[in-house]
């Protein structure tokens, strides 16, 4: 487990002080951000979908894909 310092608005904090059970806080934290967490992966995923589908983008990749090399042979030693 490891120790997170977060900063939360005074109002915020005193609501979730009020109907959060203080030995709950953590917990309840964590499930909170584990789901934003997913969601934002998920949509990242999706993101990056799209972008392996767009042809326009991949063609040009690919130009740039024959300068991409830094132009320095590998040592044969």
């Amino acid at each position: 487990m490891q120790k997170v310092l977060v900063s939360l608005p005074e109002d915020l904090a005193s609501r979730m002080k009020a109907v959060m059970p203080t030995r709950q806080r953590s917990q309840i934290l964590a499930q909170v951000i584990e789901k934003e967490v997913v969601r934002r992966e998920e949509e990242l995923y999706r993101c990056a979908q799209r972008v392996e589908k767009d042809k326009v983008l991949n063609d040009e990749m690919s130009d740039w894909d024959v300068i991409s090399g830094d132009g320095i042979d590998p040592e044969t030693w």
